[in-house]
C-alpha cells in the first residue's frame, strides 16, 4: 500500500537558528525570517554573498555597517545581535520587527497629531543617540522606519551611514547620497555638508509627511523638485497648528547654519508634549528600561543579577566562559584587515588584550567604579558602569565586554554607551586606563598567544 503522507522537509539550521521564509532580497543580500531554537525568539537574518561583495568592492562598506550597528544599540534602532560567517556567506542576525514600514501607515493617509508626535519623538531620540556616538544615517525616510508589535518606531538600514572619522579635512562630508525627496539642499549643492544637519532636515520632511500625508517638496520633474528644495518652497496645510508650523520652518531651514539643532528640537513646546527620555541599559543583548526607582545611585555597592535572585535559583559559583570571536568578528573590529587595530583606542571605545582571568578583570572594573561611586551591573562577561551626574546627554554609561580569543587570551572592549564625550574622556584617561594598565598585554605578547593560522 502506497504511503500518501508527504515527507516533511527538515528545517534548515544555521547555528542555533532555524531558517524560515524569505522576507525580501536585494542585489547583494537576502533577508530570511528565522527562529532561535533555544529561546523561540524570532529574528531576521540578512545573508550576504561574499563573492558579490568582493566583486562590488564593498568589503569596507560592510565592515563599516557592522561597526555602526555595534555602536548604536537603542530601543528605537533595529538591533544587530550577532555576525556569523562561512567561506561563502556573511550572516547578520537582526531584530525582527513585525509591524512593517511606517511608510505603509502613511500611505493610507495622514496620521493624528498625537500619533505623529510620538513617532517623531522616537525618531529624534534615536537620531540624537546616533549623533552622540558619531554616527550619521544620511537616508532617513518612512521606508527606513519600522514599527514593532507595540507600535514603537525602529530606525533601520544604516547602509548609507557615515561615522565622524570619515569627515574630510574641511570638516564636512562630500558623498552625494540619500533619497531625492528627503535630501537636504546642501547635499544637492555638492559643496560639502554637515551630516548631522542633513539628518535633521530629513526628520523635518518625515514630520511633514506624517502630519500632511504628502511630501512638502514634490514635483513629477526631479529638477523642479530640486529647485523647490533649494528655495525651501513648501506650504503647511491649514490643519497644522501654529506651533507645528514654526517647528517645521526651523527644521526645513535651507541654511544649515541657522537650522534647528537636536537639543533645540527637544526643548520645543510642540515636541515636548508627553515626551519622556528613555533610560535603558543593555543586558544579555536585550534592552532593559530604567525606571526612577530601579537604581540606588547613592550606593557604591555592586549590583549583580545573582543578588536579586531567590536562594534556590542562584547560579553555580564561577563565571561562564566569555563569548568567543570568530575570524570575521576579529576582522570587523580591525581597520583594513590589520589586526593591530584590535589593540588600540579611539573615539568612544577602546580594546585591549589580556592574559588575566575573567574574574580578575571584572573585579578590577568594580574597583575602579567604586572609587568614583559608579553603579555596577554584571551579566555573564558584560559589565556596565553608570555614573550619577546628569548632563544634557544623560549620565555617563560605560559598557565593558570580555571576548575569548584563545583559551588563555581575552579581548576586553570598553565603550561609551551614553553621556557626555568630554566626561567619558576624562574618566577614561584619569581612572579607567590607568586602572586597567597592569592587565594589558602589549602587541608582541598578545601576538605570541594567537594561533599562527586563523581560518
Amino acid at each position: 500500500m502506497a504511503d500518501n503522507k508527504k515527507k516533511e522537509s527538515k528545517p534548515l539550521l544555521l547555528g542555533r537558528y532555524e531558517i524560515g521564509k524569505l522576507l525580501g532580497h536585494g542585489t547583494f543580500a537576502k533577508v530570511y525570517l528565522a527562529r532561535n531554537v533555544k529561546s523561540g525568539e524570532s529574528v531576521a537574518i540578512k545573508v550576504l554573498d561574499k563573492e558579490k561583495i568582493l566583486k562590488g568592492g564593498l568589503i569596507a562598506h560592510i565592515k563599516r555597517e557592522i561597526s555602526i550597528l555595534r555602536r548604536v544599540k537603542h530601543p528605537n534602532i533595529v538591533q544587530l545581535f550577532e555576525v556569523m560567517a562561512t567561506k561563502a556567506k556573511i550572516y547578520f542576525v537582526m531584530e525582527y520587527v513585525r509591524g512593517g514600514e511606517l511608510f505603509n501607515r502613511v500611505a493610507k493617509g495622514r496620521l493624528k497629531e498625537e500619533v505623529a508626535r510620538k513617532y517623531f519623538q522616537q525618531l529624534i531620540s534615536a537620531v540624537e543617540f546616533c549623533h552622540a556616538r558619531g554616527v550619521f544615517h544620511r537616508d532617513l525616510k518612512p521606508e527606513n522606519l519600522l514599527l514593532d508589535e507595540n507600535g514603537d518606531l525602529k530606525v533601520s538600514d544604516f547602509g548609507l551611514s557615515a561615522v565622524s572619522d570619515q569627515i574630510s579635512q574641511d570638516g564636512l562630508f562630500h558623498t552625494f547620497c540619500g533619497t531625492p525627496a528627503y535630501v537636504a539642499p546642501e547635499v544637492l549643492a555638492r559643496k560639502g555638508y554637515d551630516a548631522a544637519k542633513v539628518d535633521i532636515w530629513s526628520c523635518g520632511v518625515i514630520l511633514f509627511v506624517l502630519m500632511a500625508g504628502y511630501l512638502p517638496f514634490h514635483d513629477q520633474n526631479v529638477m523642479s523638485m530640486y529647485k523647490k528644495i533649494y528655495k525651501g518652497e513648501f506650504r503647511c496645510p491649514r490643519w497644522f497648528s501654529p506651533e507645528l508650523t514654526r517647528l517645521l520652518s526651523r527644521l526645513l531651514d535651507t541654511n544649515p547654519e541657522t537650522r534647528i539643532t537636536i537639543p533645540e528640537v527637544m526643548q520645543n513646546r510642540w515636541f515636548k508634549k508627553g515626551f519622556k527620555h528613555i533610560k535603558f541599559y543593555i543586558e544579555n543583548d536585550r534592552f532593559c528600561r530604567v525606571e526612577a526607582d530601579d537604581v540606588d545611585y547613592s550606593s557604591d555597592r555592586s549590583i549583580s543579577e545573582s543578588e536579586s535572585e531567590p536562594e534556590t535559583h542562584k547560579r553555580p559559583l564561577g563565571l561562564p566562559r566569555p563569548a568567543s570571536l570568530n575570524a570575521f568578528d576579529i576582522i570587523s573590529f580591525s581597520p583594513g584587515f590589520d589586526l593591530s587595530g584590535l589593540f588600540e583606542e579611539g573615539g568612544d571605545e577602546a580594546r585591549f588584550v589580556s592574559g588575566a582571568p575573567v574574574p580578575k578583570i571584572i573585579s578590577k572594573l568594580e574597583e575602579i567604579a567604586k572609587v568614583v561611586s559608579f553603579t555596577v551591573r554584571k551579566k555573564d562577561c558584560r559589565v556596565s558602569l553608570e555614573g550619577t551626574r546628569e548632563s544634557v546627554k544623560g549620565p555617563l554609561t560605560i559598557a565593558a565586554e570580555i571576548f575569548e580569543l584563545t583559551p588563555s587570551l581575552v579581548m576586553v572592549e570598553v565603550k561609551k554607551k551614553g553621556g557626555d564625550k568630554g566626561e567619558y574622556d576624562e574618566f577614561y584617561n584619569r581612572e579607567l586606563k590607568p586602572g586597567l594598565q597592569n592587565l594589558v598585554l602589549d602587541d608582541s605578547a598578545a601576538s605570541s598567544h594567537l594561533p599562527s593560522d586563523t581560518e
